[in-house]
C-alpha cells in the first residue's frame, strides 16, 4: 500500500511557525522545499549557468512542508490538525497530497528515529528500540502513529526541561495543547500525580490517552480532554483550579489567548510554563502573562525559539 505525502505551502517567512506545527504530526521528521535564499546561497557552490532552469524557477516566497503518513493511518486526520493549528497562528497555507510507494518510505523512516533525550532526565524511545536507560533518567515509550509531538523540536525540549525542575512529587499538571501527550507523560514520570491534557483536536486527545497508557498511566493518573479552553466555561469548570503547574507548548498567538484563563486554573504560586513561542514574538507573550498577574522568572532560548517561566503572584488564582 501507499503511503500519503502531505504537501503543506505557506509563505517564506511564516516556515519557522508552520515547520514547528507540522513537526507535531508525525514524528519521524519533515522534509522541507525553501528556495528563499538560493539566489544569495547558490554562488557559494556552483556557477548559477550550472543550475537547473526548473530548480531556479522554484518560487522563493513559498516554502513546501512534505509529511509522510502511513497506509494505516488517516491523512484526513492530519491534515484537520494541521489546519486548525495553522489557522489559530494563523498562517496562510494550501494543502495538496499525493501517493509515495510503501517500499520508499515505510520502512527507511525508523533509521531516523531513536532513543533521544529531551531533558537532562527524561529520554523518549521508540517501542521498538531496546534501550537500558542510564541513572536517573525516565524513560517514556511512544509509538509514532499520529503522535502529534515526539520531543524533536526545540519547543518540546524547552519545555521538558524545565518541567523537570518545577515538577515535584504528589502535583497537579494542566497540559494546555497537549498534542501527543508527551509533556504530560513526563511530568507523570517526573512524579506528578495528576496530570490533566486538553487539545482542540479528538485526535490528539485520544492519541494522549493511547501514549499514557502505553506507559502505565491510567485515567486515575492521566485524564485527556477535547475543548477549547478560552470560551468553553462548562470545560473550564469540569477542569478546576488548584494547579501547580501549566504546560502550554503551542504558538504564541495561542498562548496568548490562552493567558487570562491561567489565573482560574493555576494556585497561587504556580508555575506557568510556556513554549513553542518564535523569539520576535516573545515580548508579546511576557506582556500577556503580566497583564494576568504573572510574573516572569526565566526565558529559555534555542535556535530561534524560546520557553517561558512565569509564577502566579499571590492573590491572583481562582
Amino acid at each position: 500500500m501507499d503511503w500519503t505525502d502531505v504537501q503543506i505551502s505557506v509563505p517564506a517567512k511564516d516556515l519557522d511557525t508552520a515547520a514547528a506545527i507540522a513537526q507535531m504530526v508525525v514524528p519521524y521528521g519533515i522534509y522541507i522545499e525553501d528556495y528563499s535564499d538560493m539566489l544569495a546561497e547558490v554562488p557559494k557552490i556552483a556557477h548559477i549557468d550550472l543550475i537547473d532552469e526548473e530548480l531556479l524557477a522554484k518560487s522563493r516566497d513559498t516554502a513546501v512542508i512534505h509529511i509522510y503518513i502511513s497506509p494505516e493511518q488517516s491523512p484526513t486526520e492530519a491534515i484537520a490538525y494541521l489546519a486548525a493549528r495553522l489557522d489559530q497562528e494563523p498562517v496562510p497555507y494550501t494543502v495538496d497530497t499525493s501517493a509515495v510507494k510503501e517500499e520508499e518510505w515505510a520502512t527507511a523512516w525508523k533509521d531516523y528515529y531513536h532513543p533521544t533525550p529531551i531533558g537532562k532526565k527524561l529520554v523518549v524511545c521508540p517501542t521498538w528500540e531496546d534501550y537500558a536507560p542510564k541513572e536517573q533518567e525516565l524513560v517514556m515509550r511512544l509509538d509514532p502513529g499520529m503522535a502529534f509531538g515526539t520531543g524533536t523540536h526545540h519547543t518540546t525540549r524547552l519545555c521538558a526541561g524545565l518541567l523537570e525542575e518545577l515538577v515535584t512529587p504528589g502535583c497537579r499538571v494542566l497540559d494546555m495543547g497537549t498534542g501527543s501527550g508527551i509533556l504530560s507523560i513526563a511530568a507523570l514520570l517526573l512524579g506528578a500525580a495528576e496530570a490533566v491534557g486538553v487539545d482542540i483536536d479528538p485526535v490528539a486527545v485520544r492519541t494522549a490517552g493511547e501514549n499514557a497508557a502505553l506507559n502505565g498511566f491510567g485515567p486515575d493518573r492521566f485524564t485527556p480532554l477535547c475543548g477549547e479552553l478560552v470560551h468553553d466555561r462548562a470545560l473550564a469548570g469540569r477542569i478546576g483550579g488548584g494547579f501547580d503547574v501549566i504546560a502550554a507548548n503551542i504558538v504564541a498567538d495561542v498562548i496568548i489567548a490562552l493567558a487570562p484563563t491561567f489565573p482560574r486554573h493555576l494556585k497561587p504560586g504556580g508555575a506557568a510554563v510556556c513554549s513553542g513561542i518564535i523569539l520576535p514574538r516573545k515580548e508579546e507573550v511576557l506582556a500577556a502573562l503580566a497583564a494576568q498577574g504573572l510574573s516572569v522568572l526565566r526565558v529559555e532560548e534555542k535556535d530561534g525559539w524560546c520557553a517561558v517561566h512565569a509564577v502566579l503572584s499571590a492573590g491572583e488564582g481562582a
